[in-house]
């Protein structure tokens, strides 16, 4: 498969550099893209130093919609698979391979922190709303998952001509609400297991409480994901690789 490396940044002028120097080693710049997400630091600068190609967001929008940019650009060059990365040094792009060898059994791969056995560090508190909401959308898509929030993915051909037409944009949706939206367009999704560094700098973008407020609504998304209209455009994929149509903006 033609495959984009998508890296969503903002503000990580810190971590960006040494990020694409790894990501060197296992997969081509010239298929990576960077989203610069409204950065106010040098983020854009460092990544056209080292040869990337970026597209810039006037302002903020969120991980959501820069991932949205990402999956258009990527069916307006051809692309068949996205792979997402964090630009803040957590995903190691040793595992790139592994993610992408199993697309052939699903149409999105998580990266996942705990499966088999995994022991990421982290807060008692923060892992049990990761348990909950994994428990919850795990019943929905009937495939169990146990690190639905990792944004560490691959997304198939057919993901990605889904993703191209609409991406959720709002906090977390990019992880949880995706899934959801791919299950309910009869997508596969699996989960394989993979070791994630802390990050380099900066820091993270959730909380405790955030994530708390977030599981009740996942909990009314599913409740009501049986009589939602899908948004307006979007219809089941293929079954057959998408074609190489432009996306719409």
């Amino acid at each position: 498969m033609k495959t984009l490396v998508a890296i969503p940044a903002f503000n990580e002028e810190a971590s960006i550099g040494a990020v694409l120097d790894e990501l060197s080693t296992h997969h081509p710049l010239v298929h990576v893209v960077v989203i610069d997400d409204g950065s106010r630091d040098s983020t854009y600068q460092v990544v056209t130093a080292h040869g990337v190609r970026v597209i810039h967001h006037a302002v903020n929008l969120g991980v959501g919609a820069a991932m949205g940019t990402a999956f258009k650009f990527a069916v307006r060059n051809g692309y068949d698979a996205v792979v997402q990365v964090d630009a803040d040094g957590q995903h190691r792009p040793e595992f790139l391979e592994k993610l992408l060898a199993a697309v052939g059994d699903a149409d999105i791969v998580i990266g996942s922190r705990f499966a088999d056995g995994g022991r990421y560090r982290t807060t008692t508190a923060r892992r049990g709303v990761q348990r909950v909401i994994a428990w919850v959308v795990s019943a929905y898509t009937r495939t169990r998952l146990t690190d639905v929030t990792s944004g560490f993915r691959v997304a198939g051909p057919r993901a990605v001509e889904l993703f191209a037409v609409h991406y959720p944009v709002e906090w977390l949706g990019d992880t949880v609400e995706s899934i959801v939206l791919a299950s309910k367009q009869g997508l596969r999704v699996r989960e394989i297991s993979v070791a994630m560094n802390e990050r380099m700098a900066g820091l993270p973008s959730q909380n405790v409480f955030r994530a708390l407020a977030y599981t009740s609504r996942i909990f009314l998304i599913l409740l009501l994901a049986g009589i939602r209209k899908l948004p307006r455009g979007v219809q089941r994929p293929s079954s057959s690789p998408p074609s190489k149509r432009k996306a719409t903006a």
